[in-house]
């Protein structure tokens, strides 16, 4: 088999190859997502994957339609893979990476909030409070700060967050809440 052949079955199998592991990770991709994580190194595997896809298509580019020698074509072909895998890289896996947000936070984040009462809180029991965090709204396990009892519909501040996680409230006025910006909106029930 002449070099040219050879190079030509190799691009080939890069193209084809590229092709088909990027239909199957269309396909299947959150079942594989797991392996190529594993694979994954400083450079991503989806974009190894296209950057081998266009090597691929390159090579038979320049070894079918240009009078340049199978060396340096390969080179060159090897060269656009590279150029594809950083473009791939630069300009969508780590603006997709980065653009990850964590939608979580912390317990502690609750004190100072205002929310509802959406289960009453006999005196020295537990109800549950409905509060606004971010563009979540939870529902928290609740007890009176002072011990009291507080009714159903109770707009309340947190206080502070018990080391078991519970919310510590007191009774909020409703001439309390003008300008506080996470308050719910007036008598919020989860109840139809």
């Amino acid at each position: 088999m002449s070099e040219a052949a050879l190079l030509s079955t190799v691009y080939w199998w890069l193209l084809g190859g590229g092709l088909a592991v990027t239909l199957l990770l269309f396909l299947v991709g959150d079942v594989l997502d797991g392996l190529l994580d594993a694979v994954d190194g400083p450079v991503d595997a989806f974009s190894l994957v296209g950057a081998l896809t266009v090597a691929g298509a390159a090579g038979l580019l320049l070894t079918e339609y240009t009078a340049i020698a199978t060396v340096p074509a390969a080179v060159i072909a090897g060269a656009v893979g590279v150029g594809a895998l950083t473009l791939i890289e630069t300009l969508y896996v780590r603006p997709m990476r980065d653009s990850e947000t964590s939608t979580g936070f912390s317990q502690q984040e609750y004190a100072g909030k205002t929310g509802e009462l959406t289960t009453s809180i006999a005196p020295g029991g537990f109800g549950e409070v409905v509060v606004r965090m971010g563009a979540s709204t939870t529902f928290q396990t609740a007890a009176s700060f002072t011990g009291e009892a507080l009714p159903d519909g109770a707009r309340v501040v947190v206080v502070e967050v018990a080391p078991d996680g519970v919310l510590r409230v007191a009774p909020l006025a409703d001439t309390d809440t003008a300008g506080v910006p996470d308050a719910l909106p007036p008598r919020y029930s989860t109840r139809a």
